[in-house]
């Protein structure tokens, strides 16, 4: 599972980060990072495939989108949308099948959060923190949609981020990571094509850190920078 992520850029940052990909209409959320605790059901930036110039050619741009993933047919029921999809079955599974054939997405961070059951009774836990080794942003492999909320009428566009199994790595402390797409293999996430399925593996550990933090994460309410700083878990009380 994928529930926390952290953004250490700017939006401006950000947009440099990935300047393959066209600004669009994210000037709304650049008073919003840097986030270093971000959670389910807020706006993000992502990238999808859309029209860059008129009449037909399309490109990669900048998008805001909510997190947690409702196709434009669900009707609200009070469960929260999804905000992972298991790469196992999202060809066919019908709640994430249509967005993964065509609306496929990059979802822009610095690295993500996850709890490890230390025990095994999912009572006491242990967060880490995980990134890439140098430090560098990445993007994570989405799937997006539209949805038009029945009260106002306004369209909220979604996203979720795809899971896979884990790497050797993460596999030390949980059972699945989100998919980490590789910058040669962003364009062709964002392609027309229906099924690359290839690309949803685990990213190398090689390539990767992690290291164990305190519990602000906890609380989405704590968003400052210190939620970062590594612990000796051993002194935690």
């Amino acid at each position: 599972m994928c529930g926390r992520i952290f953004i250490k850029a700017t939006l401006e940052e950000m947009l440099q980060n990935f300047a393959f990909a066209g600004r669009g209409d994210v000037g709304n959320l650049s008073n919003q990072f840097p986030r270093f605790n971000g959670a389910p059901s807020l706006y993000y930036p992502i990238i999808i495939r859309d029209m860059v110039r008129e009449p037909d050619i399309m490109g990669p741009v900048f998008i805001t989108a909510r997190w947690g993933l409702q196709p434009f047919w669900m009707k609200p029921d009070g469960r929260p949308p999804p905000i992972n999809a298991r790469r196992e079955g999202i060809a066919t599974n019908g709640l994430f099948k249509s967005a993964y054939r065509s609306k496929r997405c990059l979802v822009p961070i610095n690295g993500f959060f996850e709890w490890k059951d230390i025990f095994g009774t999912g009572k006491n836990k242990q967060l880490y923190a995980i990134a890439m080794t140098d430090d560098s942003p990445f993007a994570l492999a989405g799937i997006w949609d539209t949805w038009r909320d029945p009260a106002t009428g306004a369209e909220v566009r979604n996203f979720a981020v795809v899971t896979c199994a884990p790497n050797e790595m993460m596999a030390s402390i949980h059972d699945r990571m989100p998919v980490i797409l590789h910058r040669e293999d962003y364009e062709r996430w964002l392609s027309p094509e229906p099924d690359p399925d290839d690309l949803m593996k685990p990213f190398p550990a090689s390539q990767m850190k992690m290291w164990p933090i305190g519990r602000k994460v906890g609380s989405p309410k704590n968003d400052t920078p210190d939620i970062l700083d590594e612990i000796d878990p051993d002194l935690e009380p």
